[in-house]
């Protein structure tokens, strides 16, 4: 809020703005409606000389007084001080530039109030054709309001070629004010058939009552195709930008359009119920639920409208915020708090940085957000993240979630207000960057080489840099563990040759990784991710982390493809570097070789050793981790607090998918069914076809995402990627 006095954070003042507004709107508009149907309904009256329909008139004039003149007068003015609290801003740019389309709507307001005084006081001292006279005059003033207001309230959807003139006439005739006025004219007649019930269904002549009710149903149908037509008018003259951003981006419509559908078909059953013969209770009672129902309508069309200006409160120029669009680059440069009136801090410096940050959060978020209020409660929206998801969050506000205005500010604001949100609001504890993880050095042994008599040369490497994988397998799957390993003998000489017959090349992992099944739970659901039935700490290449290597003829080396080696020690610690022991045999001397390096008796499967002579021996890393999804998804590591992504992390992830994608992956995956992420995205890694119109996962992964990495240089792979320097691989290979 941009005043310190006004500080609705429970509550939240668009939640009282709405509350003030629905219910004078809804007013209001009968005041138009009521005024056509109080004159046409005394004409009848006098046209057909029905003193019963001239005694109903009288009566309902007398309620309608009381509720358009009364309530309605005291609500608009309540609308007025609400706004003027809540958006400051705004409400100062509709009064300067429309403030002769104001005055002319006190003056039609000033005709109605006169119009209908007169009306209900001299009802019956007026001869007949002046009072008709007098009740079309009430209706004309009435209609005339709505057509000045409509004009400033569509503005704020549509400014159209006032962006550009500034000029009043371009802003009051704008591109949506035809549509939306006749689509307010007929909503206003509808509403004059729902409360012309509340006086007839009083009536205690039942065939007068039913004539009465019948006649009230008309005023609710006969709008219908009016309502519908304008309806499709008034969105179709709508920006393509604001259509997609409204209905298809923003989660918060759809529960207004189904609210404003659904009134719409109970309005017509329950008319269509009122205009049959029924007891009087059962009439009285679904007049007053119809009354509601009413209301919910002109709440789920207010809303829709409201909701589809985001994230501007007048489109394309203020931000619901209340900042400038015009300011939005000088204040990200120069930071918001120096320029902000009602703040306690104007920069931010380590001594006050919550204080500032809950500057910050009053004057960008509390327009929208509660702090744990009825509405948008910014605690349920954020408690899943750390305070580096709470960063990167507010990197990608507007960015992909178009319907909120990004976050105005430098860097520092931006690392403030995620601390006050993060620490202040939902208790978390670290509030910096993840801590530099100290990096044990692990001593190897280099197997011995002599240059001047071995004979041959192994060389061996992994395929890739750093293989990561989804060590959540219970959820969901993106890699499975599955490093590839190469190598190739050479004889030396003076003409080197590479060896490709009578040899055979083996692999084998380091002590303490010779059962990755015992650590990951891959195993459990390859057959459902990957559609194998795989034996325990078998990969999916049929390899386990020790064997034999096959000759390839395409790339003239030795390979075992995808090894299921993870980066989890069988003591519980983290090795993202395992060392493979790789020998090398010549099987014609038909010898028993010598012992491998690692004790084959622990070994769950049968390794057949070769015959032959071990004529060459080297070593190599199988760089695999896990990745920092945690960062930013809410929960330490699987592992010792620090590696591997938790449940949690998995859970918050695949919510966020479901939300924002429309999928249901959570419950398929607690019903046992996880999903491989290929099987709908294209991947030239696992070579998936994915399915057609879906991004490939490297396009989905990285575009999206991008939108919330703050930092632009080599540090933002470091987000998501174990490629930190601070972290415990450095995506090192070697």
């Amino acid at each position: 809020m941009n005043y310190p006095i006004w500080e609705l954070s429970w509550l939240g003042g668009g939640t009282l703005i709405a509350i003030i507004a629905v219910t004078h709107v809804y007013v209001s508009h009968l005041a138009v409606g009521g005024g056509l149907f109080l004159w046409l309904t005394d004409r009848k009256s006098v046209k057909e000389n029905n003193p019963e329909l001239t005694k109903y008139v009288r009566k309902h004039t007398w309620f309608f007084l009381l509720l358009t003149m009364v309530f309605g007068g005291m609500s608009g003015v309540g609308i007025w001080f609400v706004i003027a609290l809540v958006h400051p801003g705004a409400t100062s740019k509709l009064i300067h530039n429309f403030v002769f389309g104001w005055a002319i709507g006190w003056v039609f307001f000033l005709g109605e109030i006169v119009a209908l005084l007169v009306y209900h006081y001299y009802f019956d001292k007026l001869k007949v054709k002046d009072r008709l006279k007098v009740a079309f005059l009430y209706f004309l003033f009435a209609w005339l309001s709505l057509v000045i207001i409509n004009g400033i309230l569509s503005f704020m959807l549509t400014p159209g070629k006032w962006l550009e003139t500034g000029a009043f006439w371009d802003g009051f005739f704008n591109p949506s004010y035809l549509p939306s006025t006749f689509f307010r004219t007929f909503a206003s007649i509808m509403f004059a058939g729902i409360f012309g019930y509340v006086t007839a269904v009083f009536f205690k002549d039942s065939k007068f009552r039913t004539q009465l009710m019948r006649y009230c149903t008309k005023w609710m149908l006969y709008p219908a195709i009016g309502l519908v037509l304008s309806g499709l008018w008034y969105y179709n003259m709508l920006p393509e930008m604001i259509q997609h951003t409204a209905f298809i981006l923003n989660p918060d419509t759809s529960i207004f359009v189904n609210v404003l559908w659904i009134s719409t078909l109970l309005i017509f059953i329950f008319g269509i119920l009122l205009s049959m013969r029924a007891n009087i209770f059962f009439q009285r009672v679904l007049t007053f639920v119809l009354v509601a129902v009413g209301l919910a309508w002109m709440g789920g069309f207010e809303y829709t409208r409201e909701i589809a200006r985001k994230p501007y409160i007048i489109s394309d120029y203020m931000y619901t915020t209340g900042i400038m669009k015009a300011h939005q680059e000088r204040l990200n440069e120069n930071g918001i708090l120096k320029s902000a009136k009602w703040v306690t801090t104007h920069n931010v410096i380590d001594a006050d940085k919550m204080e500032a940050g809950e500057n910050l959060f009053r004057i960008q978020c509390l327009r929208c957000h509660t702090d744990n209020g009825i509405w948008r409660s910014i605690q349920k929206t954020t408690k899943k993240f750390p305070y580096l998801g709470m960063y990167a969050m507010i990197e990608g506000i507007g960015k992909i979630h178009e319907y909120m205005p990004q976050f105005v500010g430098n860097d520092e604001e931006q690392r403030a207000l995620a601390t006050y949100i993060a620490g202040e609001l939902n208790g978390v504890k670290h509030l910096d960057f993840p801590e530099p993880i100290e990096v044990q050095p692990r001593n190897v042994e280099i197997p011995p080489f002599d240059k001047k008599r071995d004979e041959y040369v192994l060389l061996a490497w992994n395929d890739l840099g750093m293989h990561c994988i989804s060590d959540c397998d219970a959820w969901f799957s993106i890699l499975p563990p599955a490093n590839t390993l190469e190598a190739i003998l050479i004889k030396r000489g003076a003409k080197p040759e590479i060896v490709t017959k009578n040899i055979e090349i083996t692999y084998a992992a380091p002590a303490g990784h010779e059962t990755p099944s015992n650590h990951v739970k891959f195993w459990d659901y390859a057959e459902q991710l990957y559609g194998a039935k795989l034996e325990r700490d078998i990969g999916l290449g049929g390899k386990g982390v020790f064997g034999k290597m096959e000759y390839n003829e395409e790339t003239h080396s030795f390979m075992a493809e995808m090894i299921p080696i993870v980066p989890f020690n069988d003591d519980g610690s983290f090795n993202p570097f395992p060392t493979f022991t790789i020998q090398a045999y010549d099987t014609k001397t038909k010898q028993l070789y010598a012992s491998l390096e690692v004790d084959p008796s622990v070994f769950p499967v049968t390794f057949d050793k070769p015959d032959g002579k071990l004529v060459a021996t080297t070593k190599v890393v199988a760089p695999t981790s896990t990745m920092g999804c945690g960062n930013c998804h809410g929960s330490e590591g699987r592992v010792d607090g620090k590696f591997g992504i938790s449940d949690e992390t998995a859970t918050n992830i695949l919510k966020a998918h479901d939300r924002i994608s429309g999928t249901n992956l959570y419950a398929e995956a607690l019903n046992g069914k996880p999903k491989l992420c290929q099987s709908c995205h294209e991947d030239p890694v696992l070579k998936a076809k994915g399915k057609e119109g879906v991004l490939s996962l490297p396009a989905a992964m990285h575009g999206w995402h991008a939108n919330f990495i703050p930092q632009q240089d080599a540090e933002a792979c470091g987000f998501c990627h174990p490629s930190s320097p601070s972290s415990a691989t450095q995506c090192s290979r070697g």
